[in-house]
């Protein structure tokens, strides 16, 4: 998990695509497709560190790494 993001997304063979949802409550979403693939899907324009952040929380729980914990105004809901 400690790789740039770029190369932990194919080292994990998840397909990036960027989203065009507005709200600034949407900080991302990763989808898990019934072979098993990931899709992570991250709005456009938001600052790379956070982007960083997000996404590798979201993967952590996906593949089941313990990771520290997101600053208090990021929730990562499972539905």
């Amino acid at each position: 998990m400690g790789a740039p993001l770029d190369d932990l997304l194919l080292e994990l063979d998840v397909e990036l695509h960027l989203s065009s949802i507005a709200d600034p409550t949407f900080v991302g979403a990763l989808v898990q497709r019934e072979d098993g693939s990931l899709v992570l899907s991250m709005p456009q324009g938001r600052p790379r560190l956070e982007r960083d952040c997000v996404a590798r929380a979201m993967l952590g729980r996906a593949v089941g790494v313990p990771l520290g914990r997101l600053p208090e105004m990021y929730e990562l809901t499972e539905v």
